[in-house]
């Protein structure tokens, strides 16, 4: 168990290491004007090939925008638990260790979310509404690619039957590779911003993963 805490240790090192540099190189390397209302965006000459390679479909946007819905819920129904856990045994620090660490999780991944609200280091490659909307990383990637593999860790543990188990957390994968392509092939992120969303919830999901492999999970189904 300590060999896997450590790898996944330094999992997260390795990535958060990564996405601080690549965040450094999409900012300062071949900045250009190639955004809309001429705004300029780093790593001008690849976001530029592959937006032109795969153009814009805004149909992929919107059901994206829609389904990013499914993470939230996701959320949702964890808080819930955590609630009727906390309810039910009269105290937060009787709640499942797991939980409380997901909760933690979740805040962690807002924050990064919101930062990125207000740092901006890349602006949309189309205008949304009219408008110049942050883009990097992209917060819609982020979000599937942290709620859903951490989803899947915890269910893994919760649903007993083999079957029904193996078919959820196929759907689960699945749909996360669904929504970072789909997000990609839209047209609404640059590149970089699918990398960058890509990297950043690497390094937190597999910070998460180490945490509870330091505090074992309970093996107590929902």
């Amino acid at each position: 168990m300590e060999k896997e805490y450590r790898k996944y240790g330094c999992t997260a090192v390795c990535f958060l290491t990564a996405f601080i540099a690549w965040t450094v190189l999409v900012r300062f390397w071949d900045v250009r004007a190639i955004g809309p209302l001429g705004s300029s965006v780093g790593c001008a000459a690849l976001n530029g090939f592959v937006h032109d390679l795969f153009g814009v479909h805004l149909s992929l946007y919107t059901l994206t925008d829609w389904l990013g819905l499914v993470p939230i819920a996701a959320v949702m129904g964890f808080a819930v638990l955590g609630l009727a856990q906390w309810i039910r045994r009269r105290s937060l620090w009787r709640v499942d260790r797991s939980i409380l660490l997901l909760a933690i999780f979740y805040l962690i991944v807002m924050a990064v979310y919101m930062f990125f609200e207000v740092v901006v280091v890349n602006v949309r490659p189309v205008l949304i509404d009219g408008l110049s909307e942050a883009s990097y990383p992209s917060s819609t990637t982020m979000l599937v690619l942290c709620v859903m593999p951490a989803c899947a860790m915890q269910l893994r543990i919760r649903i007993r039957a083999g079957l029904q188990r193996r078919c959820i957390l196929a759907m689960i994968y699945l749909f996360t590779v669904f929504m970072v392509t789909a997000r990609l092939i839209s047209g609404v992120h640059w590149v970089t911003d699918i990398i960058g969303g890509i990297l950043i919830s690497a390094g937190l999901v597999s910070g998460y993963r180490a945490c509870i492999l330091y505090h074992p999970m309970e093996d107590k189904p929902i």
